[in-house]
């Protein structure tokens, strides 16, 4: 059964953004606009995990989460706050009222995600490492490929290549990143070898093929539009 989470964030753009990439690893998203609305739903949904912004109209996410926490039944469910706030002060006073983790904006979605992923293993929940792109989709546990749901094989490089890609989605990622995570920083070739993997990663992905995107003069990129 898919986890559900709660977002609780007031910027429409951060909202839906931290939500589609959420559904893209296969959870069941709620998203809200403000405290009052989260704790409502609570009443009638459990979910695995909580993302708050601490600013927010009405109540602020600390005080939601000290709400929260008051209650044996979430006393340990896994809390996130999301926040521009990065002093020291904030953060412990974050973390003092209950939060497990402090992300600051501006942030990685790539690396959220991550934390949210720990955060549900150490509290037994058994999260396969999902990434999907349309109809391209990752397991990364098992290294496998799909292309609308056929699988398709990869090299060891091409995989690995085809997997940092994602993992910077919408970045411009250069030839020579390219190289030195891919192949390492010892690796003594042209960059040739860079474009001669992608024509064959496109091809071999069919339509997804068409989400590598060549960024002239500069490098790739993968997305859907």
């Amino acid at each position: 059964m898919n986890n559900v989470i709660f977002i609780v964030e007031d910027d429409e753009s951060i909202r839906e953004l931290v939500k589609a990439a959420l559904e893209g690893y296969g959870h069941k998203v709620y998203a809200f606009e403000t405290s009052e609305e989260a704790l409502e739903k609570l009443k009638t949904a459990s979910p695995a995990l909580i993302i708050f912004d601490i600013m927010l109209p009405g109540m602020t996410g600390t005080e939601a989460l000290k709400i929260i926490r008051k209650n044996d039944v979430y006393r340990k469910l896994p809390v996130i706050l999301l926040t521009a706030k990065d002093s020291d002060a904030d953060k412990v006073t974050g973390l003092d009222s209950g939060a497990d983790y402090y992300v600051t904006k501006p942030f990685s979605v790539m690396e959220l995600m991550a934390i949210v992923r720990s955060l549900l293993r150490k509290n037994g929940r058994n999260i396969p490492d999902i990434k999907e792109m349309g109809i391209l989709k990752i397991n990364a546990d098992t290294r496998e490929v799909f292309v609308n749901n056929k699988i398709c094989a990869l090299t060891f490089k091409e995989y690995e290549l085809l997997l940092y890609l994602v993992n910077n989605t919408y970045r411009v990622v250069t030839r020579d990143e390219l190289l030195n995570k891919i192949w390492g920083y010892e690796y003594t070739g042209e960059t040739r070898t860079i474009d001669i993997h992608i024509r064959t990663l496109r091809l071999k992905l069919g339509e997804a093929g068409e989400y590598i995107k060549t960024i002239r003069g500069m490098g790739y990129r993968i997305s859907r539009e």
